[in-house]
């Protein structure tokens, strides 16, 4: 029942706020719990990316379809929001290789490989080791996702499924929505190590906004009260089932709740700061982005909802960013990346 088109009181993403916040493109994830698998995990995917092209289809004065990193630069030249789609969790393909190409063709730019937990061919950073990394089913996914011009998300596996992707992908990776774990010591984070391997392929880690990713005193408490992320999650979806609306409400309630009575410590904004600066010392300004996780994390302070983007913006260039390298950390690096994927795909199709 969520109208994109209006200015919603709740969440933290619509058209209105959008265009308020200087968003041009953006991401939006197909999403379901990763404990759903076959056939029915295949529906419900399908399910979200028809509201996604009806969505686009109802407000097409403000939104575009985009596909391809020359779709992004066209809609801006409109003066539209350009809107791309990701898979986030591998086990939407029910496990079936063919639905790489079905989704691709739906306008699908990238899928993660995994989610909160194992699916069938590759192991989640927060779930506990069953295949090793990939499953050589895997590996054909990859290898069936580079040929398709899927972008091979590495946000939420675990770190022998990143380095076996990163083995086998011949395109660049990309981290959708992942911080530094040099900052915060959770899973879902990258090591130095691992963001030193990305960037050595031409990969970006786009850094995540979610509390618990972002600040190690959060995630310590977050752990103490709840179990952490995905126990939260857990115990949240037995009281909300599949509906969304509920599950992020009860979650702000509860997080809301807990840092009120000094449970859970507050967090600035400009951890988000912390983190791209941590990797631009690290790699340079080529291999950072923004994957803010917008209506699927906890907020920190100061940033309620995209409206508050142009704030990133503004620190870059008071900590002395020149204008070029802050157009590469807000879109300038992924658009790359999609070129690249672009150009692997063409010459892979090309051999076949």
């Amino acid at each position: 029942n969520f109208d994109l088109g209006k200015r919603n009181p709740d969440g933290h993403i619509d058209i209105p706020r959008m265009h308020e916040g200087g968003m041009n493109a953006i991401f939006f994830s197909i999403w379901i719990d990763g404990r759903t698998m076959g056939p029915q995990a295949i529906q419900k995917a399908l399910d979200q990316i028809d509201a996604v092209q009806q969505n686009v289809k109802k407000y097409s004065n403000d939104l575009v379809a985009a596909r391809t990193a020359e779709d992004v630069r066209r809609a801006h030249a409109q003066g539209k929001i350009a809107v791309l789609m990701g898979v986030e969790g591998g086990h939407m393909i029910g496990n079936d290789i063919r639905m790489v190409r079905i989704f691709s063709r739906l306008g699908v730019g990238y899928m993660t490989l995994s989610h909160f937990y194992n699916d069938e061919w590759a192991d989640s950073s927060t779930d506990k080791p069953a295949h090793n990394g990939l499953t050589d089913y895997g590996k054909d996914i990859v290898r069936e996702m580079n040929k398709q011009n899927v972008l091979v998300d590495i946000s939420h596996v675990s770190d022998k499924t990143f380095y076996d992707a990163l083995e086998v992908s011949k395109a660049p990776l990309i981290a959708s929505h992942s911080s530094c774990r040099a900052i915060c010591n959770h899973p879902r984070d990258m090591s130095d190590d691992m963001i030193k391997a990305l960037a050595a392929k031409g990969g970006v880690i786009q850094i995540n906004y979610e509390k618990s990713f972002i600040d190690e005193g959060y995630r310590q408490a977050s752990e103490k009260v709840s179990g952490g992320v995905v126990a939260l999650f857990d115990q949240l979806k037995k009281e909300c089932g599949d509906d969304e609306e509920c599950l992020g409400k009860k979650m702000q309630e509860m997080e809301q709740k807990a840092v009120a009575e000094g449970k859970l410590p507050h967090v600035s904004w400009e951890k988000i700061i912390e983190h791209i600066d941590h990797v631009v010392k690290l790699v340079g300004a080529d291999h950072v982005g923004l994957g803010s996780d917008f209506d699927g994390a906890t907020m920190p302070e100061g940033m309620d909802d995209c409206t508050h983007l142009p704030q990133i913006t503004e620190a870059l260039m008071r900590k002395g960013y020149s204008d070029a390298d802050i157009k590469k950390i807000l879109g300038g690096n992924l658009l790359r990346v999609m070129e690249q994927a672009e150009k692997v795909s063409k010459e892979l199709q090309a051999k076949n």
